[in-house]
């Protein structure tokens, strides 16, 4: 029989590969939620604020016979429920980065570390400075946060020109900042706790630690806890999403298999695999049986040699990236914006909104990472100037998905939430743009001296 042949790899090779090359862009999570905000922005537009939110309002019930039954509007499933699968990123990459990344060295972590609290208590003194002792007080959570898609994005997207320790800072610092958000979220913003709940969530969580020390590293058993972890948490008051960090704290890091194990594994299957006879075909796999096996082993082996963490990470990443952040977006960023007037731009939540994320991320990040050098306490990443961290600085002051998510949950009154909104989407385009021209002139780099 001959061997197969295969026409159409080539054609499908050439119109995936970009694609391919897209999805795995960095700038890419940025790029598809910039272009969801935009249509949101268009559609509440053109529809009216109002039909969308109506939407968003329409009722989802789960029920198991009538023994179960749990019912929220659209909109609290995608934040109380898909939202939780961004905190469980955000809480893979947190542990990741303790464990052996940039948060693993006290001194490699300090500056960051420093850099996110004043990123996060300065913004909130300046939304108090607007809202202090008003009904809108409660809001000072909102431009506490960095969102790390859009500023990594822009960081990227300047290419070479940006040195790798910055963007390694800038990554750092977000993942501390989304760390005190959910701080912030778990203690400031949960009302009326329910202790049997609680309870309840406690002891699950001590489940997950159990089997996660008895050896188990299969991911179903680790999902279907965590199912009923997001549950206990959403019925106790925390703020549902706070089950994606514990979930996240109790996976997994170490593998089955150690290296070395895996190397020896390895080496045995693939000597047996070559002693296979190889038929003619091109279908060798599939007419010998043993082959096939050994293959399966292979792919089990390498499967085991890899961490848990990393490979849960790896495979939801590109869900909450392309799925639920735009799905969050479309939910809870959309504004008619031929109703906004100038004078919706001077309301006390706004106005602290845009001065806490543009010049209180940029002062707080900027003056504790000075100060803690000054005292020792860290150092300036090596290849990094002070006039790139102050770009990085701006940056910061993109807030969006977290500051969106926090607004929800500070302000019960519509109007104050719709003033959150728009300081929210003006002020990350403010940062945005200033950061990004920041930091082409601080890495321009200097003209050549023509010869004489």
């Amino acid at each position: 029989m001959p061997a197969p042949r295969y026409p159409l790899e080539p054609l499908f090779g050439r119109v995936l590969s970009p694609l391919e090359r897209f999805l795995q862009r960095a700038t890419a999570g940025g790029i598809i939620l910039v272009a969801t905000t935009f249509l949101t922005l268009a559609l509440s537009t053109w529809m009216g604020s109002e039909a969308l939110h109506h939407f968003w309002e329409q009722k989802l019930s789960i029920a198991m016979g009538s023994s179960f039954a749990l019912s929220m509007s659209l909109h609290h499933w995608v934040n109380d429920g898909l939202m939780t699968l961004f905190f469980l990123i955000v809480g893979l990459e947190l542990k990741r980065e303790i464990l052996v990344g940039e948060l693993a060295s006290l001194r490699d972590a300090a500056l960051p570390v420093v850099a996110a609290v004043g990123g996060m208590v300065v913004p909130a003194a300046f939304y108090a400075a607007f809202n202090g002792g008003t009904p809108t007080a409660s809001g000072w959570g909102i431009p506490m946060a960095t969102d790390i898609a859009f500023a990594i994005g822009i960081l990227v997207m300047l290419g070479s020109r940006v040195p790798r320790n910055l963007i390694i800072f800038l990554m750092a610092l977000a993942i501390a900042d989304d760390l005190g958000a959910v701080l912030v979220i778990a203690l400031f913003y949960t009302h009326d706790l329910n202790q049997t709940a609680l309870m309840a969530a406690a002891g699950l969580l001590a489940l997950l630690v159990l089997i996660n020390r008895g050896g188990v590293r299969r991911p179903l058993p680790y999902a279907l806890l965590g199912l009923l972890l997001w549950y206990a948490v959403l019925a106790s008051g925390v703020h549902a999403t706070v089950a994606g960090i514990l979930l996240a704290m109790a996976i997994p890091s170490l593998s089955r298999h150690s290296p070395q194990a895996f190397d020896s594994r390895i080496e045995e299957l693939h000597g047996a695999f070559r002693n296979e006879p190889y038929p003619d075909s091109g279908y060798a796999p599939l007419s010998n049986h043993r082959m096939a096996d050994i293959a399966a082993a292979m792919e089990h082996s390498a499967e085991a040699v890899q961490s848990p963490l990393l490979r849960i990470e790896h495979n939801l990443h590109p869900w909450v990236t392309f799925l639920v952040i735009p799905i969050f977006a479309l939910a809870n960023a959309g504004i008619d914006l031929g109703t906004v007037h100038l004078a919706d731009l001077t309301q006390p939540v706004t106005l602290g909104v845009v001065f806490g994320l543009v010049l209180g991320k940029f002062l707080g990040i900027s003056l504790f990472s000075w100060a803690a050098i000054k005292a020792g306490l860290a150092r300036l990443p090596a290849g990094v100037s002070w006039g790139q961290l102050t770009g990085a600085a701006w940056l910061g002051g993109i807030g969006f998905t977290m500051s969106l998510f926090i607004s929800q949950l500070a302000f019960n009154d519509p109007q104050f939430a719709e003033q959150a909104k728009l300081g929210i989407l003006v002020a990350s385009a403010l940062a945005a743009a200033i950061g990004l021209g920041w930091l082409l002139v601080a890495t321009r780099k200097p003209a050549p001296v023509a010869a004489r």
